[in-house]
């Protein structure tokens, strides 16, 4: 975060920064490609070993943005997040689908969790159900990803957009200042101090007056998540039987969105 006269703009990184309204923000890239790595190293330990789950456990707070995208990345049969509440009848529909996965060739399975997703069906208590009812088709291992999700070499993509939004916030930081001439030592207006991040293939500076709207403080997450309309593809995917609605009713958006005073196209 910088500022000078009263002007001050924040780069959005993670899933709990104020940035996670926006829809892309510094470090999201990170996270997802470190939890789709390790799923991936997970999943070959047990290519020796026939009918065996594996417990994931993700960071994110409430945020289930990384359980939701490093899961359906690494082909996860089921990812638990707090956005989308879930009972004992989920966690028993998920046992049946796996028994059912073991009679084929496939005879592996991945679950994912968020840490914040539900305060009694923990880990722990996941784990111990799918080991008891699994009992004699698949046993299971858990893991805990802790925090070495934040940790490591940033990847290529995170390089480049770092490097970008660094540039695009000097120019405002410059804009800004140059703006103010004449106008006093200090100058705050609504859109002085922002969030810089990617909405709507766009770079957009979002004043955080706009982002008070959109947030939930209590739990550090947006009202609204983008993101929950894949949910539906992740069982697509893991064949599961069940009939899916995924219509969603609205209006289409052109591609190229008109550049306004906050934004430019992101081109990246």
């Amino acid at each position: 975060m910088l500022g000078w006269g009263g002007a001050c703009y924040s780069v959005g990184w993670g899933r709990q920064a104020l940035g996670p309204v926006l829809a892309k923000v510094l470090g999201c890239n990170d996270g997802v490609f470190f939890c789709d790595q390790t799923c991936d190293r997970i999943k070959q330990s047990a290519s020796g070993t026939k009918r065996r789950v594996f417990i994931i456990e993700t960071m994110g707070g409430y945020c289930g943005y990384l359980a939701n995208m490093g899961g359906l990345a690494a082909g996860a049969d089921a990812a638990y997040i707090f956005e989308e509440p879930f009972d004992i009848r989920d966690l028993q529909s998920n046992v049946e689908h796996l028994t059912e996965k073991m009679k084929t060739t496939i005879q592996r399975g991945l679950v994912l969790r968020n840490e914040s997703c539900s305060e009694n069906y923990t880990t722990d208590f996941i784990y111990q159900l799918y080991s008891e009812e699994g009992k004699g088709v698949f046993d299971c291992r858990k893991n805990v990803l802790g925090h070495m999700q934040q940790g490591g070499a940033p990847s290529p993509f995170d390089r480049n957009f770092g490097t970008k939004i660094s540039a695009r916030a000097m120019q405002w930081i410059t804009t800004k200042l140059k703006e103010s001439q004449g106008k006093g030592r200090k100058f705050v207006t609504d859109d002085s101090i922002c969030v810089l991040g990617i909405s709507k293939r766009n770079l957009l500076f979002q004043p955080v007056t706009e982002l008070k709207k959109e947030t939930d403080f209590e739990h550090r997450i947006p009202k609204e998540q983008w993101w929950l309309k894949l949910r539906p593809l992740m069982k697509i995917l893991a064949k599961y039987k069940t009939s899916y609605d995924v219509s969603d009713s609205g209006q289409l958006e052109h591609l190229h969105h008109p550049r306004s005073s906050h934004g430019e196209p992101a081109a990246i």
